[in-house]
């Protein structure tokens, strides 16, 4: 049975609007237990935002690490998409994917960091994302490495486009990224073809350690979606938010 502690959560919706996009784009914002506003807080963006809190449980989780598993409390940030733009704004081949990802990092993190106390570091930002999210987290990670250096990437969607890209990276040293696959993803349908999810995440796994980052890889039993990923993000913020 669930601790009710878990489940005491403050959750506040915000809306942005974004000149990039053109349109309004909705955030969920979690707050740690004891959240004070004099105080200063690593923060998690992730892509689907809704889904990381429906399906995902984040806050639920992210409640039980923080008080009983010795996570630093922090702040999450969910962005919310559009599932019919989603492959266009999270692909690099995708005709939103520009606007998307200069949304992110030039509207969203200002706001962000305008109105909650999150640290600025980025150190102490973590990207998040689940197939295409996970992908788009790291393309945004190689645009913007002066703003992001984690990743947390569950089932990551690496096609070709996005393998090619990382590829022509020189110098990773400072990327640290934490990967997990399912090993019965090696046949999923997604909107533009059927893929062996597996090799595409050992594959990146290879250029990125070829290039210096610092990849924990793992694979085990599971399929793409969220009943598996809902289980190993515990282990995924830990990675980043372990107290020492």
């Amino acid at each position: 049975m669930t601790d009710s502690r878990y489940l005491k959560r403050t959750i506040v919706k915000e809306e942005i609007e974004s000149r990039y996009l053109g349109e309004k784009r909705t955030l969920r914002i979690y707050l740690p237990p004891g959240y004070n506003e004099l105080l200063s807080y690593p923060v998690v963006y992730c892509q689907d935002g809704e889904e990381f809190f429906n399906f995902g449980r984040i806050a639920t989780t992210a409640n039980r690490i923080i008080l009983d598993e010795g996570a630093e409390p922090f702040i999450i940030v969910g962005v919310q998409v559009d599932v019919s733009v989603r492959t266009q704004e999270y692909a690099p081949f995708g005709d939103r994917f520009k606007a998307y990802t200069s949304c992110f990092a030039e509207e969203i993190i200002p706001y962000v960091e305008e109105k909650y106390p999150v640290r600025r570091s980025p150190q102490e930002r973590v990207l998040a994302g689940d197939s295409l999210g996970g992908s788009v987290s790291l393309h945004l990670a190689l645009l913007y490495p002066d703003l992001f250096t984690r990743v947390i990437s569950m089932s990551g969607a690496y096609y070709s486009a996005s393998q090619e890209i990382y590829a022509a990276a020189e110098d990773l040293s400072w990327l640290s990224i934490w990967m997990i696959v399912g090993l019965q993803e090696t046949a999923f349908e997604a909107d533009t073809g059927t893929y062996d999810f597996v090799q595409l995440n050992r594959d990146t796994r290879d250029l990125l350690e070829k290039r210096c980052a610092l990849v924990s890889y793992q694979e085990k039993d599971g399929h793409h979606q969220w009943g598996f990923w809902q289980k190993e993000l515990p282990e995924a913020l830990l990675y980043f938010l372990q107290e020492n």
